[in-house]
């Protein structure tokens, strides 16, 4: 039977989960300061890099990507800076949708799914 590992579980839901090779991210969501979408695209990007490299992963590794933006019309900024943090050659398949988030002041969530190493 194999092994499922969770890391940052609390009582709704955990931050990330391992199961057979494969790393599973909740919804990355803002944590700093940043209130605007560029900030907040890295603030959650950073996140991403650090829940994948204590798992065994990176962003060269990643299977699939969700992103959530409370305005769609942000859609040109958060590619700015998802473009210069994704490893060249190694674009994950992604969807972006408009969708109303938990807390209004979030622009951005972020769903992913990586290979560990």
């Amino acid at each position: 039977m194999s092994t499922i590992t969770r890391r940052g579980v609390a009582a709704r839901y955990s931050e990330a989960s391992v199961f057979n090779g494969v790393v599973y991210l909740a919804g990355m969501v803002p944590e700093g300061p940043a209130t605007d979408i560029r900030g907040q695209t890295h603030d959650v990007l950073a996140q991403i890099d650090a829940h994948l490299a204590a798992l065994g992963s990176d962003k060269t590794r990643l299977l699939r990507v969700q992103i959530y933006l409370a305005d769609i019309a942000d859609i040109g900024a958060m590619n700015e800076v998802w473009d210069a943090w994704v490893a060249p050659g190694h674009a994950p398949p992604r969807a972006t949708v408009q969708a109303p988030l938990a807390d209004p002041a979030w622009k951005i969530e972020v769903v992913a799914t990586a290979a560990q190493r």
